[in-house]
């Protein structure tokens, strides 16, 4: 009995290093890259990362020029031409953030990834299950079992920030001429503040993202699409179509639920799933066919007939 407890580890991700085909040294915490299987044995990890790991990974990257967009947006005023290189620049900040990260991860200079995968909410949270065998002494066995979904977020952050500080404020001050002086680098200066909070968001919640991830898309997705109608006073098809940009705002709302709906059906059945897109119109059809009827000026005008 006192062999089999001593050949075991304690913990959920405590194990024992492989060396040269046998098994050698104390628990403890295994190298970056590998982690404890079921005989509590390190080894390494070589699968491909599934279909929604690669759409967290998706949302996670789409986070800060989702925000970019916004601030740029907010600041740029009347200057539609200026908006529109800011826009492509910090998707080009991006995409070039996401490739360079891509391949500086294990293998490096490809792009694609090896994954532990994830198996349940506590291997994101390791550093909460380190064991104490006899209540006094902890193994500390704090690692990144879901390698690489948590630290290549950071990696990606970073490279994004690095990008933006080199080529933004460049860009910004050659074309945004039209704007004050404080106000040409306000979404620069955005960029500084939203960029730690996304960092402790993913740090400390990235666990919950990781599985809520689908649900924040669709509900956020719906709520600005209707404030944005709303604010633009968009009550029919005609109003709709009267300007580009507003457009351009729907398709990229319509895209964000199609995302949403994938995100959730994973595309486990084809024939099943795949009818659920047929969906995304409807929040905004449904909004144009009911805008009139919601009209305030309409129910204060029959609220005060009725009296």
């Amino acid at each position: 009995m006192a062999v089999a407890m001593s050949s075991t580890c304690p913990g959920l991700y405590c194990g024992r290093m492989m060396v040269n085909g046998s098994v050698e040294g104390e628990c403890g915490v295994c190298p970056r890259g590998e982690r404890a299987n079921l005989q509590k044995v390190c080894e390494r990890c070589n699968e491909s990362p599934e279909l929604y790991d690669w759409l967290y990974l998706g949302f996670m990257a789409m986070l800060p020029l989702v925000l970019h967009w916004f601030f740029i947006e907010w600041y740029s005023g009347k200057k539609s031409s200026s908006a529109l290189l800011q826009h492509i620049t910090a998707m080009l900040e991006c995409s070039v953030s996401a490739v360079v990260t891509l391949l500086v991860t294990e293998p490096v200079g490809k792009l694609s990834i090896r994954s532990c995968g994830v198996q349940m909410l506590s291997d994101w949270y390791t550093m909460l299950y380190n064991p104490s065998p006899d209540y006094i002494n902890t193994i500390h066995c704090t690692q990144e079992a879901v390698y690489p979904l948590y630290t290549i977020v950071l990696i990606y952050y970073a490279f994004c920030l690095v990008l933006m500080m080199l080529l933004r404020p460049l860009l910004v001050k050659k074309i945004a001429c039209g704007l004050g002086k404080s106000d040409r680098f306000k979404s620069i200066y955005a960029a500084l503040y939203f960029f730690p909070i996304l960092t402790v968001l993913q740090a400390v919640g990235g666990g919950l993202l990781y599985y809520a991830f689908p649900y924040i898309i669709l509900v956020l997705s719906l709520v600005t699409l209707a404030v944005y109608m709303s604010a633009s006073e968009i009550q029919s098809f005609k109003n709709l179509i009267a300007k580009k940009k507003r457009l351009v705002v729907l398709f990229s709302h319509w895209l964000l639920h199609a995302y949403g709906i994938i995100s959730i059906s994973r595309l486990d059945k084809l024939a099943q799933d795949l009818p659920l897109l047929a969906l995304v119109p409807g929040p905004a059809l449904f909004y144009i066919a009911t805008a009139k009827f919601t009209e305030p000026s309409r129910i204060l005008s029959e609220g005060g007939n009725g009296h």
